[in-house]
């Protein structure tokens, strides 16, 4: 894996947003809202399992891979940090973040808890949030319409996931984690994920007053089960994680290295290590 560069995103997120910042979609304004609610309590939970199986590892697979914990640390940190910037706007506009609470309780479950558990879910979740960003990034008409800092937020985000998709996946192997727990941790990721998506994605409209309109739910038909859409077009990716020779590398990662190289004027890399600790 090539060193994994953690970035400052050069935009304003202290000026607030429309309700319907989305390019006036409901339902696309909602989704993305909701996946927003998710991260700032899933990136740490993210980091705290990379963090405290890798130490568990004999001290030469550990030297072997600071420099890729570090660079996954660093960069989910600083989305944490972003998204925690968004979601104060969310809560100012009357939307409440049902999502976190029950993760949160899921989660005391795995407290003393062997951490390859923790690993295998964040394996998980990671391989579901790179199959959504390079849906994303091959799809950026979605985000047609968006105010420019938001669209540009949500790219450089799905950019960043494609790069460091591999770092847990690795850590699980590095600590012999075996197949069979990993794929019953996606099994259980699948519908907890999924299910809490929708659950916060109906919230959020239901607040908004948009949830029974046909109009919302003709979006979500288009965005979600409409040729090339997100759940529609990526059965394939998801199927595969169920393999033995499966590997996050196996996906391709073009669009993130393409949006990368051409967007260099949305952002400034910053030191892993400095990022990490803020």
């Amino acid at each position: 894996m090539a060193d994994l560069v953690v970035r400052r995103l050069l935009i304003d997120l202290q000026t607030p947003f429309g309700r319907n910042w989305c390019g006036g979609d409901a339902f696309s304004t909602a989704f993305f809202n909701a996946l927003s609610m998710s991260f700032p309590f899933g990136e740490q939970f993210f980091i705290d399992a990379v963090r405290d199986a890798a130490a568990t590892l004999p001290a030469q697979t550990q030297e072997a891979l600071r420099a890729d914990v570090r660079g996954f640390i660093g960069q989910e940190a600083t989305h944490r940090r972003i998204h925690s910037l968004f979601n104060t706007h969310l809560q100012d506009q009357g939307l409440v973040d049902g999502w976190t609470p029950r993760a949160a309780r899921r989660m005391q479950l795995l407290e003393g808890a062997d951490p390859r558990h923790a690993l295998a879910a964040t394996a998980a979740t990671e391989h579901f949030t790179a199959m959504f960003a390079e849906w994303l990034l091959a799809h950026p008409q979605v985000l047609d319409g968006a105010e420019p800092r938001l669209r540009t937020m949500w790219l450089w985000h799905s950019a960043e996931e494609l790069e460091h998709k591999a770092v847990a996946f690795d850590i699980y192997k590095a600590a012999q984690g075996s197949d069979a727990w990993r794929r019953r941790w996606f099994r259980r990721v699948t519908l907890m994920f999924l299910g809490d998506l929708m659950r916060q994605t109906a919230d959020n409209l239901r607040r908004e007053g948009q949830l029974w309109k046909w109009a919302t739910w003709k979006s979500a038909a288009r965005i979600l089960l409409g040729k090339g859409g997100l759940l529609r077009g990526n059965r394939q990716a998801w199927r595969s994680y169920f393999r033995a020779d499966f590997h996050p590398a196996q996906q391709d990662s073009s669009l993130s290295a393409r949006w990368l190289e051409n967007n260099r004027a949305h952002y400034t890399p910053v030191g892993a290590a400095a990022e990490a600790l803020q």
